[in-house]
């Protein structure tokens, strides 16, 4: 072989990888367009688990009603992580939500994906402050509406559709910077003006607004930090464009560095935190006090700690049992109506809870705050809560599967997708 025939020989070889190179990049692409991701479904299926115990707990323990699991004066370890694992839920739920439209925007123009999610960020508010405030309260005057993650997603979506031609990495760095200075907010004192402080609750400060005897708004949301969450997730959408091997590895390395990040953070008890962890009366619940992180609104060491876990567990999820990831991906494929369905089932079952307990209908108590208890006596431990919570589980499983098997059925019906 002559050094021409050679020089051919190494360009042929060298066009052939980057065709092949180039081919795996498409078909990556093409997966991204045409199929659902798995380890979003298993990762959104498990923290939507995770948040059925929490409204579980929420509405039928013993002590919902006086005492914060996490208030560490009266809290047990146990109930303490029965609180703390259901951290995970929202910024996890919130993170994907991003990732999902990044991975949607692909299939159609920039004009459709804003239309679609004004639609559904509207749609979304609309539905926070109707069904779900109702069956939180049962109360058909609606005196009190709670602004919760729904109506956060809501208003991220529709922040988001105003920036889609921002591109990814931008918008990813926005994210990074609100989420890493926030807390600075924090030393700015709500304002006396009722108008301006219902803006400071709307977007970035928790609290609580009394517009008459008849009516007030109470914010646990607030839009900037969980949209900014939302933001860094339709940054990440990138990656999952990736073969699933390189994608994994990145997640895992970013999951692991925010975990690490966290524990600087919290160990140095100067920043990130309104909240500072102390010594206990022992070393457990000295931890516990290093855990028990902000929420409300999530501090940057609370995004650390529980995105840090959420990316992690993206980075290995299709590496579970595939019987586990099969339930749990049934799951996380109907999240509105798992949501909707499992707030109804918790509900049912706390009739049934006060009813069994020796309650009569005229004992019950509705209206703000209320929830649909007596006032006192009634609820169960947390082995009790833990028992419901597996039956609100077990129950969704075949309505959710018969859910999502109808919706692929019928791609005609549009206003499945807001389901």
């Amino acid at each position: 072989m002559d050094k021409e025939q050679l020089n051919f020989c190494t360009i042929e070889t060298a066009v052939r990888r980057k065709l092949s190179l180039l081919r795996r990049r498409i078909d990556n692409l093409k997966q991204v367009m045409n199929k659902r991701i798995l380890s979003i479904d298993i990762v959104r299926g498990l923290v939507m688990v995770i948040m059925a115990l929490d409204h579980v707990r929420g509405l039928m323990h013993s002590h919902a009603m006086t005492n914060s699991p996490t208030d560490l004066n009266t809290t047990t370890p146990a109930l303490f992580f029965s609180r703390w694992i259901t951290h995970l839920c929202a910024p996890a739920f919130v993170f994907l939500a991003g990732v999902s439209v990044y991975l949607a925007a692909k299939r159609k123009t920039v004009g459709e994906n804003r239309n679609f999610l004004l639609k559904r960020g509207l749609w979304l508010i609309v539905l926070e402050f109707t069904i779900v405030n109702f069956m939180l309260w049962f109360d058909v005057q609606f005196r009190v509406l709670l602004m919760q993650v729904i109506a956060a997603i809501g208003a991220g979506f529709i922040i988001l559709s105003l920036l889609l031609k921002v591109s990814p990495r931008v918008l990813g760095i926005i994210a990074v910077v609100i989420i890493f200075t926030h807390n600075l907010l924090q030393f700015v004192p709500l304002s006396e003006n009722q108008f301006a402080g219902t803006l400071q609750n709307i977007f970035f400060a928790r609290g609580l607004q009394v517009f008459s005897k008849e009516f007030m708004m109470v914010f646990t949301y607030p839009v900037i930090q969980w949209t900014a969450i939302m933001l860094l997730g339709y940054s990440f959408g990138r990656l999952f464009e990736k073969d699933a091997s390189t994608r994994n590895k990145i997640l895992l390395r970013v999951g692991l560095g925010a975990l690490a990040l966290f524990v600087v953070f919290r160990l140095l008890n100067v920043y990130g935190d309104p909240a500072p962890w102390s010594s206990q009366k022992n070393g457990l619940y000295t931890f516990l006090s290093f855990m028990n992180v902000t929420k409300y609104p999530p501090s940057l060491i609370f995004i650390l700690l529980f995105l840090g876990i959420s990316i992690t567990l993206l980075s290995f999820a299709e590496k579970l049992p595939k019987a586990v990831q099969k339930v749990l991906s049934v799951y996380g494929s109907v999240p509105m109506f798992y949501y909707l369905l499992h707030l109804m089932l918790i509900r049912m079952a706390v009739f049934i809870m006060v009813f069994v307990q020796g309650f009569h209908w005229k004992d019950l108590q509705f209206g703000p705050f209320q929830l649909g208890r007596p006032v006192s006596g009634s609820g169960m431990g947390l082995v009790g809560v833990l028992l419901a919570w597996l039956a609100v589980v077990v129950i969704l499983y075949p309505l959710c599967k018969w859910y999502n098997q109808y919706r692929r059925n019928h791609p005609e019906k549009e206003w499945l997708r807001y389901l």
